[in-house]
């Protein structure tokens, strides 16, 4: 389907009002019959909260967690591309204030301080912004 976002997981833990989900998100590589040798394999096991589903579900069970591609965006958006804004438009704010460079590079380096408080605080309610849907695989 396009624009979606697929993983195979495995239920971790279940209530009436949620579930969590494992699921292991494999580089290309991780696959690979010699990936003992070589350090850029590399496998990461993350966990999904579902708050929305319907449909019978047990722990231990395998299934499908689907996300809609535009949700990786605006995780990127988040986690990398409005960061990096912020300190550049920092830092070229300061260098032609005429900050010295020392200075100015500190100074937008810290601004990520306050922006990744921000971003802590309001957590609950960007996760909100983050469906998942869940289909069990047969």
């Amino acid at each position: 389907m396009s624009g979606e976002i697929s993983h195979k997981g495995i239920i971790k833990a279940l209530s009436a009002q949620r579930i969590l989900v494992e699921i292991i998100n494999e580089s290309a590589c991780s696959a690979c019959h010699a990936k003992g040798m070589c350090s850029a394999a590399d496998m990461k096991e993350k966990e999904i909260e579902i708050n929305h589903f319907s449909g019978e579900f047990h722990v231990g069970q395998t299934v499908e967690v689907v996300g809609k591609t535009s949700q990786g965006f605006k995780a990127l958006f988040y986690g990398y591309l409005l960061p990096f804004l912020l300190i550049m438009i920092v830092l070229i704010t300061l260098t032609s204030l005429q900050f010295s460079e020392g200075i100015s590079g500190l100074l937008s380096l810290s601004i990520l301080i306050p922006y990744y408080l921000i971003l802590y605080f309001t957590r609950n309610r960007i996760r909100k912004s983050f469906e998942f849907e869940i289909k069990p695989l047969q």
